[in-house]
This record gives C-alpha cells, sequence and structure tokens, in this order.
C-alpha cells in the first residue's frame, strides 16, 4: 500500500502538502508528512515496522499504547501535546494497521519545535538528559511492568550472553580465539560482576520496572528554543527491566571519553564531569520513588552494560561477524576492546561513581 491509503486509514485530515524520509534510524522506514486543513497545518510521522528485526509488532504497540497512555494520564493538559508520544488509531481502533502486503504501520503526531542532539558535550544538557530519563521512570514507578511484552526475550540476560560467548569459544567457528585471549581472560575475570545484577532480579532483590533500553540521549526531544526536554521517544523496546539497565546504558554511551567504536583504547575512559551530570538529572528524578537497592546498584549498572556490551561484540567477531552492521573487517573487534578499556576504567572508579550517586540520593 502508499503513503496515501495509510492517510486514510489513519485518518489524516486535509491535503498533504509535503512528505520527508527520515533516515536517522537504522530499522523502520520512516516518513514524515504535513497535512493543510483548512488554517490549521499538523504534521504526522508514518512509520513501516521492521517485521524482520521485530517479530511481533503488535506486542511492541501494546506496550507502546499502555505506557504512553499511563504518562499522558499523569501530565497536566497542556503538557500533553508534547511530553509523550501521541500513536493514532486505525479505523478499526488499533494504533497499527497490516496492509495486503503484510506490511506493518503506525503513525503518530509529529511533535512541533522539538530537536534532538546526537552529541552531549554540554554538563548542562547532559544532565537535562538524564533528568528526562529519570522522569519516564518516575511517571511509570507505578506501572505494573510484568504486564509488558519482552519484545527482546533474554536482552539484559548477561548470565546467558556470556553462557553463549563461552560457547562461542569452545567452538572458535572463525578459527579467532587465539588472537584475542586477553580480551577473554579480561571478560572472564569479571564475570561474577557482570551477572550480580540478573542474580539479584532473580532473588527479588530488585523490583522489575518499565525500561526502555534504548537511552541515548537521541531519543529525547527538546524544545528548539529554550532546550527544554519534551518526551522520550523511540518506544519499540520499551518492556520489563531494571532502572540500573536504563542507567547504566545511557552512561556506558553519554559519559564515554570516545566514541564506542574508538580504536585508540587511549582515549576512551568514564568522563567524570559528565557522569556527575547525568546522574544529578537521573537521579534527582528516581530519588523518592526506587528502592535503597536499586540506587545502590546504579554504578554497577554502568559497568554490567559496558561489560555486557562487550560480551556482545566479542561473541559476534569470534562467531564470524554475522549480527552487527561492520564499516570494516575488524570492527567488532575495536569495538570489544573499546568496552573493555571502558568497563576497566569504570571498575577502578566505582567508589567515586558510587560516591557521587550518594550525593544525589540525599
Amino acid at each position: 500500500m502508499d503513503l496515501t491509503g495509510i492517510y486514510k486509514i489513519f485518518g489524516l485530515p486535509g491535503k498533504c502538502s509535503g512528505v520527508t524520509v527520515l533516515k536517522n534510524g537504522n530499522i523502520n522506514k520512516t516518513f514524515k508528512v504535513d497535512f493543510v486543513d483548512g488554517d490549521r497545518h499538523d504534521s504526522y510521522i508514518i512509520q513501516s515496522i521492521n517485521t524482520y528485526v521485530f517479530k511481533k509488532p503488535e506486542y511492541i504497540m501494546s506496550n507502546v499504547r499502555g505506557v504512553t497512555e499511563h504518562i499522558a494520564a499523569k501530565l497536566p493538559e497542556d503538557k500533553r501535546s508534547r511530553g509523550v508520544l501521541r500513536f493514532l488509531d486505525a479505523a478499526d481502533g488499533k494504533n497499527y494497521y497490516v496492509d495486503g502486503d503484510g506490511s506493518f504501520w503506525r503513525a503518530y503526531r509529529f511533535v512541533p519545535g522539538s530537536v534532538t542532539y546526537d552529541t552531549f558535550d554540554d554538563p548542562a544538557l547532559l544532565e537535562a538528559a538524564g533528568a528526562a530519563f529519570g522522569n519516564f521512570q518516575l511517571l511509570l514507578s507505578d506501572y505494573d511492568a510484568s504486564t509488558l511484552y519482552e519484545i527482546i526475550p533474554g536482552f539484559h540476560d548477561t548470565k546467558k550472553r556470556y553462557e553463549k560467548l563461552m560457547e562461542t569459544v569452545e567452538a572458535d567457528p572463525a578459527g579467532r580465539v587465539s588472537s584475542v585471549l586477553p580480551e577473554i581472560e579480561f571478560l572472564k575475570k569479571n564475570r561474577k560482576c557482570a551477572e550480580m545484577l540478573v542474580n539479584m532480579l532473580e532473588a527479588g532483590e530488585l523490583p522489575l520496572r518499565v525500561t526502555h533500553n534504548d537511552t541515548k540521549g537521541n531519543n529525547i526531544l527538546f524544545d528548539e528554543k529554550t532546550n527544554e526536554t519534551l518526551a522520550v521517544i523511540d518506544l519499540d523496546t520499551v518492556m520489563p527491566g531494571l532502572v540500573a539497565y536504563d542507567y547504566g546504558d545511557a552512561i556506558r554511551f553519554g559519559a564515554n571519553k570516545s566514541d564506542e567504536d574508538e580504536p585508540d583504547t587511549s582515549k576512551t575512559g568514564l568522563d567524570m564531569v559528565k557522569f556527575e551530570a547525568f546522574t544529578r538529572g537521573f537521579v534527582g528524578m528516581i530519588r523518592n520513588t526506587s528502592t535503597e537497592k536499586e540506587l545502590e546498584t546504579l554504578s554497577l549498572g554502568a559497568i554490567t552494560m559496558t561489560v555486557e556490551l562487550a560480551v556482545r561484540f566479542l561473541d559476534d567477531y569470534l562467531d564470524g561477524d554475522k549480527y552487527f552492521k561492520l564499516n570494516y573487517p575488524e570492527h567488532n573487534l575495536v569495538r570489544t576492546r573499546c568496552q573493555i578499556a571502558l568497563a576497566a576504567d569504570m571498575i577502578n572508579k566505582k567508589d567515586q561513581m558510587d560516591e557521587i550517586v550518594k550525593k544525589y540520593v540525599r
């Protein structure tokens, strides 16, 4: 089905005045469409979900409906138009549509006057990002996470990630194990630490929460004039998890001194100014709705997420580079070494990290 048919399915009012293909995502096909209806001008985002990556897109949209409606109900009325994504219902009342070719479509209102950022060199901006993701947790702190579908089963099951890596090391399908013995040794040495969060969840020591699972800064909408944070977007991986997962992945991505695939690992490490800025924003939002144990394990979450990603990159490298997209042949190995260097620096700075978290808990 072409876009014109999709407009009708979702009841977009007026006449289409422009279509822009958005290329800032790597998975779904995304279009920004502009409509004119008399004196009214509105824009919408139309997406075709990649059903090869997401096998059960209807589960995604079920989670999205529950979470966005819960957030909207808690926002002041004047904040709802920009404070949460508002998905449109098709004629049958579902918030998606499957066409005759099996393509899976959805539509939501474009948030006017909004921008996203790919880099966060300004600590004030990073603090705002921390507050935005913390507020996402705050607004959903009373949501029953067990009612959500698990979109990617075992996504942060670090124990299973390690088991898979050790199986790949044993099989050595690409004949590369002998070239990465120091990396394997580091990951083995820190396995017990990296598996602690999963063990604590299984033991009932940490509560299951609604987690975003892709807490990069460019998944936050900012007001283009004031830089006020508006809404957290890209909700495809919202599912049950731990607060430490979202916090830890945001730190891993946002407070690294280098890119996550920097070949020169001497440039890689935890930027403590950025760490504190994000923590100040995040903890300030969640400290009154989180358990003591959750707050105590935030720093561990940063280490865990970094080690887990190193495990995933190395597993893919040893398996012959089948999962992650590569820009050059050794890309997964470079990524592995970069994450290991960052994790090592985090481990050395863990006491400092814990003290900063405690400062903002108090």
